[in-house]
């Protein structure tokens, strides 16, 4: 699975239901899906966000002789990372929940971090520097993990929430 794309989608069920809405002309059902699919969703985007800012980053630590210094940036990684996840939520084609990580919200140096992150290593130059490389470790898989303890939950809660509708068009 890629980092940046989860979806939950109960394809048919939830096409079928969606023509039936718009044959049906009713805007607030259409508006109750909506905000019930979204707040299925929103546990597994708030988990992700607090996942990525509590993530463990780890080094092996200075060799003897080398200096330190402050960083060269004044961004947090994690919480920028953390800000471009997103929410969204569609009724009309394809429709479903859908989690994300937004690379267009992220600075241009960072767009591959999620990705590297997910790996469970990350190797960059120190403070710019081509020549001296560092490697940096975290937890593998974090996306993959977060999303499959979310998955069940969010499945049954989008099959309440189409019963629910559903009944309501009967």
């Amino acid at each position: 699975m890629a980092v940046g794309n989860v979806q939950i989608v109960g394809t048919g069920q939830l096409i079928t239901l969606s023509r039936r809405l718009h044959a049906a002309g009713g805007p607030r059902l259409k508006q109750n899906l909506q905000r019930r699919i979204r707040r299925a969703a929103e546990p597994l985007h708030r988990d992700m966000q607090q996942t990525i800012k509590a993530l463990p980053i780890t080094s092996q630590g200075r060799k003897a002789g080398s200096r330190g210094g402050p960083s060269p940036t004044t961004r947090p990684l994690r919480a920028t990372i953390a800000g471009a996840v997103r929410i969204s939520v569609r009724t009309s084609s394809n429709p479903g929940a859908r989690v994300w990580l937004d690379r267009s919200a992220l600075p241009s140096d960072l767009r591959g971090m999620a990705a590297a992150l997910n790996e469970g290593r990350i190797r960059h130059p120190v403070f710019g520097n081509r020549r001296r490389w560092v490697q940096q470790n975290t937890t593998p898989l974090w996306w993959e993990q977060v999303v499959r303890s979310h998955t069940p939950r969010m499945q049954a809660e989008v099959a309440r929430v189409l019963d629910d509708v559903r009944r309501d068009l009967t």
